[in-house]
This record gives structure tokens, C-alpha cells and sequence, in this order.
């Protein structure tokens, strides 16, 4: 994350990264504030054992096009609503990354947040059998959440 700030909309994130059983380093990195940390963080992050970087930021949202720059890793962005112009500004910044230089961006806040540990998932179980079930088995349940709320808006609609 770009800064502290950043926590409450990406909390969702790192609960779907622990549901999906994939672990996770979760760090608060300035592109402007501490630009050293951040390129030594970025270097050390496949001899780490990170194949996935998830970096939200806000307003002029420089982080995840300063890790896209320095790493071959993808690199999801996610946007957080704040400032003047509620992540509308960080969605534009990061979404408008220079060719070769890409960073996959996701929803303003919260659901991007997820979307983001979706996608992470998605690229990890390229190679995992147990993640991709574990996939699956997430979108059955996203499913039958969607039916369960269509019968009880057809039993209410019957009602009347």
C-alpha cells in the first residue's frame, strides 16, 4: 500500500488471499516517500518467492507503475477512493501506464480490493490444481449466493 490510509479498503483483499490459502506480505511502500526502500523491496521480490504484486494507491497513484517498472511480476493495481477526486485520479494514473510497462487495474476501494486476490488467484492457480479448485469453488459460492437472493426476492414478490 501506498500509505496506512490505504488499510481499510484493502483489508477484503488479504481475507480473500488467506481464504484462497496463499500467502501474503502486506507492506506500506512510498513511491515519494521512501523510493530506496521501495526499489530494494521490489529487487528482492522473486528471490522472495513472490509471484504476484497487489499495490493500491491513491491520488497520483505512482506505486504500482513504480513496481511495474522495476520487475517482470505482474503487477494488479487497485485505486483507493481518496482526495479530491474520490480514486477517480488513481484509476486514470494507473490505467494509463506507457507500453511495457503494465499494471492490470481494478475497481476503485474495496471490490477492486477483492477483484484484486481474485486475479492474483487466478494467475497463481496457472500452475496449481489445488488453487484452481479452490477458484471454483468460489465462484460456485458467488453463485449460489446470486440464486439465494433471487428466491427470496421471488418469495417476497409473491407475497405482495
Amino acid at each position: 500500500m501506498g500509505s496506512e490510509s490505504d488499510w481499510p479498503s484493502m483489508e477484503g483483499c488479504l481475507e480473500l488471499l488467506r481464504q484462497f490459502e496463499i500467502d501474503a506480505d502486506v507492506q506500506v511502500l512510498s513511491a515519494h516517500r521512501n523510493p530506496a526502500r521501495l526499489a530494494d523491496y521490489v529487487s528482492q521480490a522473486s528471490e522472495r518467492g513472490i509471484r504476484v504484486m497487489i499495490a493500491a494507491a491513491g491520488m497520483s497513484a505512482a506505486l504500482p507503475g513504480a513496481i511495474a517498472a522495476q520487475t517482470t511480476l505482474p503487477v494488479i493495481g487497485v485505486p483507493i477512493a481518496n482526495g479530491a477526486l474520490r480514486g477517480v485520479d488513481a484509476l486514470l494514473a494507473m490505467s494509463q501506464m506507457p507500453s511495457g510497462v503494465p499494471v492490470a487495474t481494478l475497481a476503485i476501494g474495496a471490490s477492486g480490493a477483492k477483484n484484486a486476490a481474485v486475479l492474483a488467484a487466478q494467475i497463481l492457480a496457472l500452475s496449481d490444481a489445488r488453487l484452481a479448485e479452490k477458484l471454483k469453488e468460489h465462484k460456485r459460492s458467488l453463485a449460489e449466493k446470486a440464486d439465494n437472493i433471487n428466491q427470496a426476492l421471488h418469495a417476497r414478490l409473491a407475497g405482495r
